[in-house]
């Protein structure tokens, strides 16, 4: 009884596995398909011109070139991939420029970094704070 229960779930797994494999496609979807028009022309607050050369201004301001160079790219290669982006993805990039925070990622990082002393500060594998007490 045991061998027929065990034989009839491997074969329900195998056959729901083998059927999973057959359903699973993967096809290459533009933006514009992912994007509803309604959504698309509701973010485009500004227009496409407007977009693009706020977006090339943004460029082309030093820190960025810096902090282009430092992730290894290139500020041109990037202005031509830029210039290449549909009117709508522009208008989204420059959006995102408006809505980004401006040291966002040095406040998470410098809390992460508190977060880890801390937590080794009270397991006793360092004495960073004074305020902490080890668990040993």
């Amino acid at each position: 009884m045991k061998t027929l229960t065990r034989r009839l779930i491997a074969s329900t797994l195998i056959v729901s596995c083998s059927l999973m494999s057959l359903s699973a496609q993967a096809v290459i979807v533009p933006t514009e398909a992912l994007l509803p028009a309604e959504a698309a022309s509701a973010g485009t607050t500004l227009s496409a011109e407007a977009a693009r050369a706020r977006v090339g201004d943004f460029l082309a301001r030093d820190d960025v070139r810096q902090a282009l160079m430092g992730q290894g790219v290139d500020a041109e290669a990037a202005q031509a991939r830029v210039a290449a982006l549909s009117d709508t993805e522009v208008a989204e990039l420059a959006g995102r420029i408006d809505s980004a925070p401006a040291g966002g990622e040095v406040l998470g990082l410098l809390f992460t970094v508190f977060v880890i002393l801390l937590v080794t500060d009270i397991l006793g594998l360092t004495k960073v704070f004074p305020f902490t007490r080890s668990v040993r």
